[in-house]
C-alpha cells in the first residue's frame, strides 16, 4: 500500500486510474507467463 501511496503522490492520479493500471501491468504480466526474468549472477 505504501507504494500505491507513493505513486500517488508524486505522479497524481485518481484511485481509479491507478488501479485501473495496476489491472492493466497484471494481465501483462500474466500474458507473459507469470514469469520474473533476473539476470544469472557471475
Amino acid at each position: 500500500m505504501k507504494i500505491s501511496q507513493d505513486i500517488r503522490r508524486e505522479h497524481g492520479g485518481s484511485r481509479t486510474e491507478i488501479e485501473e493500471g495496476m489491472a492493466q501491468n497484471s494481465r501483462e504480466f500474466a500474458e507473459a507467463g507469470n514469469r520474473v526474468s533476473l539476470p544469472l549472477a557471475d
